[in-house]
């Protein structure tokens, strides 16, 4: 897959043509230097004279800005010589906001800054028309205190006023303390328009053509003056200071960057520089035809990398001793490696070190020409190595590669990750497994439907029978009794009795447990009741001694008196107990558990005031970590008699009743054996809840989880 390399030029032609691509690029160099310097320059002195200008606007602007409210501040002191009467002082006013129309109210406030009297300027809609004096007066009253400790006029900060028509204008609050024979006598306050000033601002600094704005500290417009939008290129800030206050004016040309050729001069320049690159462009013709052919040669090296490389297909090539030649970077990205780092190797690195035996004799059948070129492009699948040492399946399709002569130079492969289609194959059959498990499921719960329709009857024939028989037994005792029998017939009476009352107990107990799983398989509610946790073990008791007895092991019940008691369907709990000891004894036995060390102990404990806690613990071998992850899983069962569900039916009968099954290594206190403990949890019922909440009420704040 290499490509052919071009025959070598003649050294003189190469030099020769390398000395004229020197002069020319230097040629075009010094023109594009010359050119770039000129143009730079002049575009520079054009920017720097747009910025001297701006800044000449801004400094005249602030001047003009501080003359005209330095000659608004004069004409409202003009206003309280002389302290005239209130008609004259509103005349005054009138006329005076008449002739400054930057001035749009004036008050006058007493000493508590109460409103005294107002006038708004003619021929204007009121200013606090849309929103009320009192809900705007925050900063005349900080401006004032201001003014009057310090006794000089202040000026307020900035602040909006809404007008009517959703409009509105950014005004400021002058406050000019009064005093009346040294004592203070009151406030007058002037309200000027910063918009107005900004214009006349505007109108007598002659800054057409530039845009005034007043901004706050963060660079917010507050109002903007100017017949023109300013461009945002060349700005000038400055600062008007105030009495108490200052604002930030900017000035902002509307004119935009220097075009490319700003003046003849350059214009000139930039017009020789073409004649002079009319004249390269004529000798580069030369050297375009002879470059031609190179050209198109590298242009189709180019695209063949291009295809090379832009392929999500691995590449390999490989001489005829199966030293790697080529890799695309497909190729590297699968496995891992560089291609510095796979060229040149046998064997290759992605070979995992376990196969590469096996993987040489097979490369050299491969490599074998005897066969036929349909045999030879076969594909097959083998196993390669990641640098991260994973191994992971390709398919590989393999060809001879001849050079151009056609002689035999080596094999080329195209090589396809097929990890993610085994990784689909393999949740395929996971999900197959799973609908299997759900119809075996489906199919158990329609057997456990079936059976709990056909033992019902013999079950209730059993208990009628057992019924019966004990009323003959009632009557022959009371025979016996009434003829003075021997005491053996009574004693023999009275074992028959018990045995028939067993039968009919354990007769209802397999209805009851019938009916319960028939309800559990239809996923109905099941009746629930406040039992003692002793009298669910009690219950329980016979069966397990039965057991324990035929496998040697002792029984050990820890629960406390009085017993907790729980909200819970006895029957199927019991189900649950019988299970799980059950089971611990079949573990014991199976362990192969010296008979003195096999103990069965059921322990009660209610480790919060909601929740009692029941634990089913042995003395065996334990759980192995393979067996302890598929433990709850349906049909998974490590006896050959097993159906595998016991487990399975327990979890989800603890969870409906609102707790949860859990497991772990036993305490070995006792003995060298760890053994297992199954505990689950069970709400406690509510009035026994209801006793213990004023004793645990910081415990019930905050529930516990389901397993303590």
């Amino acid at each position: 897959m290499t490509p052919r390399a071009a025959a070598p030029a003649p050294e003189p032609a190469r030099g020769r043509r390398g000395f004229r691509w020197l002069l020319w690029g230097a040629l075009v160099g010094l023109l594009l230097v010359a050119q770039s310097l000129l143009v730079g320059l002049t575009i520079a002195y054009e920017e720097s004279r747009a910025q001297e200008r701006t800044d000449e606007v801004a400094v005249l602007a602030a001047a003009e800005m501080r003359r005209a409210v330095q000659a608004s501040l004069q004409s409202a002191q003009a206003l309280t010589w002389g302290d005239p009467p209130p008609v004259q002082w509103r005349y005054d006013a009138l006329e005076m906001m008449r002739q400054r129309d930057e001035l749009l109210r004036m008050e006058l406030r007493d000493d508590s800054l109460h409103l005294l009297s107002a006038v708004d300027a003619p021929f204007r809609t009121p200013l606090f028309g849309s929103m009320s004096r009192a809900d705007l007066e925050v900063e005349m009253l900080a401006t004032c205190a201001g003014a009057r400790r310090a006794a000089m006029p202040a000026f307020s900060r900035s602040y909006f006023v809404p007008q009517p028509g959703g409009l509105g204008m950014e005004v400021i609050d002058l406050c000019l303390p009064l005093d009346r024979a040294g004592q203070p006598a009151g406030y007058l306050v002037v309200t000027l328009s910063l918009a107005q000033l900004l214009d006349d601002v505007v109108r007598e600094a002659g800054a057409n053509a530039h845009e005034l704005s007043l901004v706050e500290a963060d660079g917010t417009r507050l109002v903007r003056a100017g017949s023109r939008r300013g461009a945002g290129i060349y700005q000038a800030t400055r600062i008007v200071d105030l009495p108490g206050q200052s604002l930030q004016l900017r000035a902002d040309a509307a004119q935009g960057r220097p075009g490319l050729i700003p003046n003849l001069t350059v214009a000139l320049v930039v017009g020789l520089s073409l004649l002079l690159f009319g004249l390269v462009v004529l000798l580069v013709r030369d050297v375009r035809r002879r470059a031609k052919a190179e050209t198109a040669l590298a242009e189709a090296l180019a695209f063949r990398r291009a295809m090379e490389d832009s392929l999500v297909t691995g590449l390999r090539a490989r001489d005829v001793r199966g030293r790697i030649t080529y890799v695309n970077p497909a190729f590297c990205a699968m496995v891992g490696w560089s291609a510095e780092e796979l060229i040149g190797t046998d064997p290759p690195p992605y070979w995992p070190p376990e196969h590469i035996a096996e993987y040489r004799r097979r490369q050299s059948e491969r490599f074998t020409l005897s066969r036929d070129a349909a045999a030879q492009r076969e594909g097959f699948e083998t196993q390669f190595m990641r640098r991260s040492g994973e191994r992971f399946p390709v398919m590989i399709y393999e060809a001879p590669l001849r050079d151009r002569v056609g002689h035999h130079a080596g094999w080329m492969s195209a090589v396809l990750d097929v990890s993610a289609a085994r990784r689909m194959e393999e949740l395929s059959r996971q999900q197959q497994e799973r609908l299997q498990a759900t119809a075996r499921l489906a199919t158990v719960g329609e057997m456990a439907s079936l059976l709990s329709h056909e033992l019902n009857q013999p079950l209730a024939a059993i208990a009628s029978y057992a019924t019966g028989s004990l009323n003959l037994v009632a009557d022959a005792q009371a025979a016996a009794a009434a003829r003075a029998a021997p005491a053996e017939d009574a004693e023999t009476l009275a074992l028959v009795r018990q045995a028939l009352e067993r039968v009919a107990e354990q007769a209802e107990r397999a209805g009851r447990v019938i009916k319960s799983v028939h309800a559990f398989v239809r996923r109905r509610e099941r009746s629930r009741e406040a039992v003692g946790a002793d009298e669910l073990i009690e219950a329980v008791l016979p069966l397990v001694r039965l057991q324990a007895r035929k496998s040697g092991t002792r029984l050990e019940v820890d629960c406390p008196r009085p017993a907790p008691r729980v909200w819970a369907d006895r029957t199927m709990l019991e189900q649950v107990l019988l299970n799980l000891t059950r089971n611990a004894i079949q573990s014991m036995e199976g362990s192969e558990t010296p008979r003195p060390e096999r103990v069965l102990t059921l322990r009660v404990s209610q480790p919060h005031a909601r929740w009692v806690q029941l634990a089913v613990i042995d003395r065996g071998g334990g759980i192995p970590p393979e067996v302890a992850a598929q433990l709850f899983t349906p049909f998974f069962t490590t006896r050959a008699e097993g159906m595998g569900l016991g487990l399975s039916l327990c979890r989800t009968v603890i969870e409906q009743h609102g707790g949860a099954l859990d497991f772990g290594p036993a305490e070995s206190g006792h003995s060298t054996r760890t053994g297992t403990e199954f505990r689950f949890t069970l709400p406690v019922a509510p009035a026994a809840r209801a006793d213990g909440a004023a004793g645990d009420a910081a415990t019930l704040d905050e529930p516990p989880s389901a397993v303590p």
